[in-house]
């Protein structure tokens, strides 16, 4: 079955899908988000037509370890999808995800302009890439 990652964010959230193997994750799209009930639908839309049993959200974890406001946020936000989807929502430390996404799309010779475009699907391809290699790890 497949994985979908998510990098969430305030205004946006980067989706990424793993291959049926569950070895190599793909930026998909950035989606804009609405309101719970329809970010949720979309989702559960998204898991069905994926085959996904689970979806991996980023929490950001501050540099220090701590959990603060913000990993609270995307924590109720990965409830809410809990339980709208039904599908079962896992967590991975995203530190600095963001910043891997700038320095490859930097490498790559991106333009600013489109880098803004792309960064949160990036950043969400390189969560889910760390949890798949994590679960690998661990088998």
């Amino acid at each position: 079955m497949r994985k979908i990652g998510l990098d969430i964010g305030d205004a946006r959230i980067g989706v990424a899908v793993s291959d049926v193997s569950g070895i190599i994750a793909s930026p998909r799209e950035t989606y804009s988000r609405q309101n719970p009930k329809k970010d949720a639908a979309y989702f559960k839309n998204l898991a069905e037509t994926e085959n996904a049993d689970e979806i991996v959200l980023g929490l950001p974890v501050n540099m220090d370890g701590t959990k603060g406001a913000r990993a609270a946020s995307v924590a109720e936000y990965g409830e809410m999808l809990r339980s709208e989807t039904g599908v079962a929502v896992v967590y991975i430390d995203e530190r600095l995800t963001t910043v891997q996404a700038e320095k490859a799309l930097i490498a790559s010779d991106m333009r600013r302009d489109k880098r803004k475009l792309v960064i949160d699907k990036v950043a969400a391809s390189i969560i889910l890439q760390a949890y798949l290699d994590k679960i690998r790890r661990l088998r």
